[in-house]
C-alpha cells in the first residue's frame, strides 16, 4: 500500500482534539429476557438485573459517523446452581472487548492479508469504515490470533491457511 520513503498518514491526522471525532450513531440491541435456561443445569432461571454495554461497530460511510451498538442484556440467577450468569454476548463481541467481531475481523484482515502495518491499518479503518481503533489494539488482536490460525471466537481469517 505504501512504498519505501512514502508518507504514511497518522490515524489522528486532522484530528486535533477528541471532540473533533463526530458523535456516533446509536444502534439499539436487546438481549433482555425474563427467563433463560441455566448454562450449567438447564433450569429456567429468572432475570435478576439488566445492564447495558456499548460496542463500537463499523461506521456509516454515507453520513461519515461512527456507529455504537448499545446492547441491553439481562443477568439471571439459577436457584438450583445458586449462580448468577449473564446472557451470552460472545456472538457479538469477545468478553471484555469494546469492539464487535466485524471490526476485529476487518482489522486483522487488513494487517494479515494486505500486509498493512498497524498504524496505517488504524488510519484505514477510520478513513474507510469510520471506526477508530488504536494501532496498539490492532497489534494485540493480530498477535493474539496467531500467525495463520483460528481466531479467538472460533472463526478463521478468510483466505489464510489451508
Amino acid at each position: 500500500m505504501f512504498g519505501p520513503g512514502e508518507y504514511v498518514p497518522d490515524p489522528t491526522e486532522g484530528l486535533v482534539d477528541v471532540k473533533d471525532i463526530p458523535t456516533p450513531q446509536l444502534g439499539f440491541y436487546s438481549r433482555n429476557y425474563k427467563q433463560t435456561p441455566c448454562p450449567r443445569c438447564g433450569y429456567l432461571a429468572s432475570r435478576h438485573t439488566s445492564d447495558q454495554r456499548t460496542l463500537h461497530d463499523l461506521g456509516d460511510v454515507c453520513t461519515g459517523r461512527p456507529v455504537d451498538l448499545l446492547v441491553t442484556y439481562s443477568s439471571h440467577y439459577c436457584s438450583i446452581c445458586r449462580k448468577h450468569f449473564n446472557i451470552d454476548l460472545t456472538d457479538l463481541a469477545p468478553p471484555g472487548s469494546h469492539y464487535t467481531h466485524r471490526v476485529i475481523d476487518l482489522a486483522v484482515r487488513v494487517v494479515v492479508e494486505d500486509s498493512v502495518p498497524y498504524r496505517p491499518a488504524s488510519w484505514h479503518l477510520w478513513r474507510d469504515h469510520r471506526v477508530f481503533v488504536p494501532f496498539a489494539t490492532i497489534q494485540n488482536w493480530v498477535e493474539a490470533g496467531g500467525k495463520k490460525g483460528a481466531r479467538a471466537h472460533g472463526r478463521r481469517v478468510f483466505g489464510v491457511g489451508p
